[in-house]
C-alpha cells in the first residue's frame, strides 16, 4: 500500500524506498525462513509462502494506488504514519529480542547502520 501511495501524481519508486524496503524485508525474511526450515518445513513451502507474499504485496500496491489516489495529502501522510509506525512495532517486537537472543554484542550497531543506509538511499535517491 505504502508503495503504492508513493506512485501518486506520476511519481516514480525512488532507489531510497525501495532499498529501504529491501533492507528491511531481507532479515526478516531470513529470519522466518530459518524459523520455518527449524519447524520441518520444506524448502519448497518456505518458497511457495514467501512467493505468495511477494504476489500479494504486489496486489496491495497497485490497490493502494487505486484505492487512495483521491486522499488528501494529510490523509495519506496519516497512513504513511501508521504504517510506519507498524514497522516500527514490529521491529521491537519482533526483531530486536530474536537479534539480542543470538548476537548480543552487534545488535545495536547493526541496527544504527541498517537505519542509516536506508537513510543514506533516500537522501541520495531525492
Amino acid at each position: 500500500m505504502v508503495i503504492g501511495l508513493s506512485l501518486l501524481g506520476g511519481e516514480k519508486i525512488g532507489l531510497g524506498l525501495v532499498g529501504g524496503f529491501s533492507l528491511a524485508n531481507l532479515p526478516q525474511g531470513l529470519s522466518s525462513a530459518s524459523g520455518m526450515k527449524d519447524a520441518g518445513r520444506s524448502g519448497g513451502y518456505i518458497f511457495g509462502v514467501w512467493g505468495g507474499i511477494a504476489l500479494v504485496s504486489g496486489i496491495a500496491a497497485g490497490l493502494g494506488n487505486l484505492a487512495f489516489g483521491g486522499l488528501a495529502p494529510e490523509v495519506v501522510a496519516g497512513i504513511l504514519a501508521f504504517a510506519a509506525g507498524g514497522v516500527l512495532a514490529m521491529l521491537a517486537e519482533t526483531m530486536v529480542p530474536e537479534a539480542f537472543q543470538d548476537s548480543q554484542s552487534f545488535t545495536g550497531l547493526i541496527t544504527v547502520i541498517g537505519f542509516l543506509t536506508a537513510f543514506l538511499l533516500f537522501k541520495t535517491s531525492s
